[in-house]
């Protein structure tokens, strides 16, 4: 049954659209949607967006095909999200015209739940204790529609060695049957510990036992575990600018912690006198996100500050040291560290994938004697599998040439992203630095445009930046970071370069 629209809707509004077609593009950020579906997140942001009046009654919206192509989306989540909007009467259709918004002229204005602007990241190094009370917590469904993102960490299916992956879980499904069955005790497997301690020891000249080395799934996991096996009473240092999820922890522990603001050459030790500080964590190797390398000159004044009082200790963060691109690896501050006050932190998440939850600690002589006497109740928070499946891939070589086969793949798309961008015309207006390190490096523009706007425009066009100066914890922005931006180019598909070059030079040279 068909419904007559002339009966229901104002003749004159149709005859409008009829005589003028409205082109006007929408576009939603996809990357925090709650628990919601793709298609229940676009009929909540159109529907919201005809109530604000910000697409007018009678106004023409995009086709489905084009609405899901501007938005990297699938054609049926249009339609689904239309039909949605259509059933509740917001829109209408004419056959072989489109769909049009309805006349809701007589309802009123509520507050609205979902707009464009409503789902800004968060994740840009604020400050809870600067934060604003009316400050809105951000869920995420874990979906990302952005062309670009040079924000985030992800791993893209191509660097993961699935077939010898698959083969090695296989192995271990037949071997280790009784072995996953076994409650392992809480630091971990002991293969796999084993298997660390070995690595640890033939590529970063790292001369630890097995029983020195915690497993946990992820760095906030040991973390909690580190702030209770150092205490509650004492102070935390963290770098600034640094990586803000690191404050994040400390302040949902209830824990003290000062930033401690960087010089050229890294974390100063006069500093940490000054700011009464105990903990330090720092990341010596390739700092985040500025990219510097701590001299060893530096090295040596930290591991002097560290010695001077028992309480004291180094948390050091040796997170994508493997992933150097320009000679070989940095030596940590733990190999060279002779009086047991470092502790050494690493994760998988980047040399494997960012999904494989398994990270380890180093701990001090001292330090894990603590720990077994004290929270060795803690069970470890890896499966077995996990661990024994890890454990033999790293005993077979896998792991090496998997390093070696990584390294080479991340070179290659880094030179790729570099050579298309500085090449002309966008590359008159750039400035790159820090790019022989991890998977990431600093991109300075060259603009009159300030930071806020820059951003606005690059993300209208489907590309998320992340500011240098977001990870810098300050109550003024400090101008060396005006207009820099860390590029994460880990999860960065390299088919689209030209297009994201080209969107770039078009927004700083319109």
């Amino acid at each position: 049954m068909h419904c007559d629209y002339r009966k229901i809707f104002n003749l004159d509004i149709i005859k409008k659209v009829r005589t003028e077609k409205i082109e006007r593009m929408l576009t939603y950020n996809f990357e925090n949607i709650g628990s919601d579906s793709l298609y229940e997140f676009l009929y909540k942001c159109i529907k919201n967006d005809i109530i604000q009046g910000k697409i007018l009654s009678g106004e023409k919206l995009p086709s489905k095909r084009a609405l899901a192509k501007n938005l990297a989306i699938s054609v049926i989540t249009v339609e689904n999200a239309y039909g949605q909007l259509l059933a509740e009467g917001y829109i209408y259709s004419i056959p072989k015209s489109g769909y049009y918004v309805s006349d809701l002229s007589g309802i009123p204005v509520h507050q609205t739940e979902y707009t464009s602007e409503l789902y800004e990241a968060e994740e840009q190094g604020k400050d809870s204790r600067t934060a604003k009370a009316g400050d809105k917590v951000l869920l995420t469904g874990g979906e990302n529609a952005f062309i670009a993102d040079f924000t985030s960490n992800q791993t893209e299916h191509a660097a993961f060695p699935f077939s010898i992956w698959n083969k090695t879980m296989r192995a271990v499904m037949n071997d280790y049957q009784e072995e996953m069955m076994i409650n392992p005790p809480c630091g971990g497997v002991m293969e796999l510990r084993k298997s660390i301690s070995g690595y640890l020891k033939e590529f970063c000249a790292m001369y630890v036992r097995p029983e020195q080395i915690i497993i946990g799934a992820g760095t906030e996991y040991l973390y909690s575990i580190l702030i209770q096996l150092l205490g509650r009473n004492v102070c935390y240092g963290v770098e600034n600018p640094g990586y803000p999820k690191i404050a994040k922890i400390y302040r949902s522990m209830g824990v003290k912690y000062e930033y401690i603001d960087l010089d050229e050459e890294g974390t100063s030790a006069k500093k940490l006198e000054e700011k009464k500080v105990d903990i330090m964590h720092i990341s010596p190797s390739h700092h985040f996100p500025t990219g510097m390398v701590m001299p060893i000159s530096k090295r040596y004044e930290l591991l002097g500050w560290v010695t001077r009082k028992k309480e004291r200790y180094i948390i050091e963060d040796d997170y994508d040291s493997e992933l150097r691109l320009a000679g070989k690896p940095i030596p940590s501050l733990q190999s060279i560290d002779v009086s047991g006050k470092v502790i050494y932190i690493n994760t998988f998440a980047k040399t494997l994938c960012s999904t494989v939850r398994i990270s380890y600690m180093v701990l001090p002589e001292a330090l894990a004697e603590k720990y077994y006497r004290e929270l060795s109740f803690y069970s470890c928070t890896v499966s077995n599998f996990e661990q024994y499946t890890l454990a033999a891939f790293m005993n077979a070589g896998a792991f090496e040439k998997h390093i070696n086969r990584l390294r080479n793949y991340y070179q290659h798309k880094r030179d790729l992203i570099l050579s298309t961008f500085l090449k002309e015309p966008l590359g008159k207006y750039i400035t790159i630095s820090e790019e022989d390190s991890g998977v990431h490096f600093l991109m300075h523009v060259n603009t009159s445009m300030s930071e806020q706007e820059f951003l606005l425009k690059t993300r209208a066009k489907g590309i998320r930046l992340a500011t240098l100066s977001s990870f810098y914890n300050a109550e003024q922005k400090d101008s060396r970071y005006e207009n820099t931006y860390v590029m994460n180019y880990s999860f960065v598909d390299c088919d689209r370069l030209e297009y994201v070059a080209q969107t770039l030079y078009k927004i700083i040279h319109p």
